[in-house]
């Protein structure tokens, strides 16, 4: 192909690159961790983009953006094979794939409408990740409530 007809996405100063995210979920990504194209940081997305390790991949770049444990953990429910380039000076100064923790604090909200945490009462969410037959489930530290990943990633609070 022609250099002419080749898009070219520049590089960034200080921010972060996340890369490795499942192909077509970059935009839930962006929901998860509330960038919306408003608060004046540049962001490149590219969906679908071909990768000789995984097929196919969709990746963000987000100009002056850095990550809390929180929106790790977001990302990490969204798309756990995600990695994280931390960027500075226009060098990779960091670099790891998340995980998805044992221990979910205040990420996800309880399916239970019944549970304490869905209440007026000022209570954090708290979910332990287990193993169970089907994969992994996490049950709700108040009430005891599974649920299974699908139903964590529709439940991330935004």
């Amino acid at each position: 192909m022609s250099e002419d007809k080749v898009l070219k996405i520049n590089k960034i100063g200080d921010g972060i690159v996340i890369d490795h995210i499942s192909p077509g979920v970059s935009l839930d990504v962006l929901e998860v961790l509330k960038i919306t194209g408003k608060e004046g940081m540049t962001v490149s997305l590219l969906m679908n983009v071909q990768s000789g390790k995984v097929g196919t991949k969709d990746i963000i770049k987000i100009e002056k953006k850095k990550l809390a444990k929180k929106d790790l953990d977001k990302i990490s429910l969204v798309s756990p094979n995600a990695t994280i380039n931390v960027i500075s000076n226009y060098e990779i100064r960091e670099k790891f794939t998340v995980e998805i923790p044992q221990i979910v604090t205040g990420v996800i909200r309880c399916s239970n409408q019944n549970c304490v945490t869905n209440s007026k009462e000022p209570v954090q969410t708290l979910f332990q990740k287990e193993k169970s037959g089907d994969g992994e489930v996490f049950r709700c530290h108040y009430c005891d409530r599974t649920m299974s990943l699908p139903e964590v990633r529709k439940s991330i609070i935004r």
